[in-house]
């Protein structure tokens, strides 16, 4: 009905119900029904139980909670809660420039306020000036994307003279976005919420000894079930 609509405008009970394994289920505790029409209106999620009702939402043995939780989507969504509280606006930049740092970039990030469109300025080689030269725009909104920031990231990437442009959107992208994105494959990506945290999670071992500080994560090993 609204594929446009992140993981993060439902809290964390209905992620709860969500993470199941099961193909097919209702979901009726907590007035999911209700709070999921009121976020497909475009309003904020109305219902945010207690942590109790959180925790018998996993333990309890209800229906919808009778097939395994996905333990590993939960965690997952457990991280991407934490980044949308303490990485907020200019701190999102600031982790997503961490991670392109590991990644071999030198970059220039633009202090917090007006950016002129580039958050991050990143490029190759000991002094950065090697192709290619990647233009990063942060946006750590819920809303998703519109296409009119993704070509002001064109034209910040003309002025800046980059040749790859990155569009980081915590709330995603429209569906014009995704789109218009297709036929700029060669020199533009865009990345979401789970985007950015692939990419923390991939490099969090390289990641500053600070930085990993401010986002606390740990390693860990599961069975895989078999179904």
């Amino acid at each position: 009905m609204r594929p446009d609509i992140p993981r993060t405008q439902f809290a964390q009970d209905l992620l709860y119900s969500l993470g199941a394994y099961m193909t097919v289920c209702q979901i009726e505790r907590n007035n999911a029904q209700e709070r999921v029409r009121a976020i497909l209106d475009g309003q904020p999620d109305p219902g945010s139980p207690s942590i109790a009702q959180v925790v018998e939402q996993v333990t309890g043995n209800a229906e919808e909670t009778d097939a395994l939780t996905d333990i590993e989507q939960l965690a997952r969504d457990q991280i991407l809660g934490y980044i949308e509280q303490h990485f907020k606006g200019h701190d999102l930049a600031r982790l997503v420039d961490a991670v392109l740092q590991v990644e071999g970039y030198v970059t220039y990030m633009s202090p917090p306020g007006p950016d002129g469109g580039a958050d991050v300025l990143a490029g190759g080689g000991s002094l950065g000036l090697d192709r290619p030269r990647l233009c990063v725009q942060v946006k750590s909104s819920l809303s998703p994307c519109d296409v009119t920031i993704f070509r002001a990231l064109q034209g910040t990437m003309q002025t800046v003279q980059a040749d790859q442009g990155l569009l980081v959107s915590w709330g995603g992208f429209t569906r014009a976005v995704e789109t218009e994105a297709r036929t700029r494959f060669f020199s533009v990506r865009l990345w979401n919420a789970d985007d950015v945290i692939k990419a923390v999670l991939r490099n969090y071992d390289k990641l500053p000894e600070a930085l990993r500080g401010e986002l606390p994560l740990k390693r860990m090993w599961a069975l895989v079930l078999e179904e």
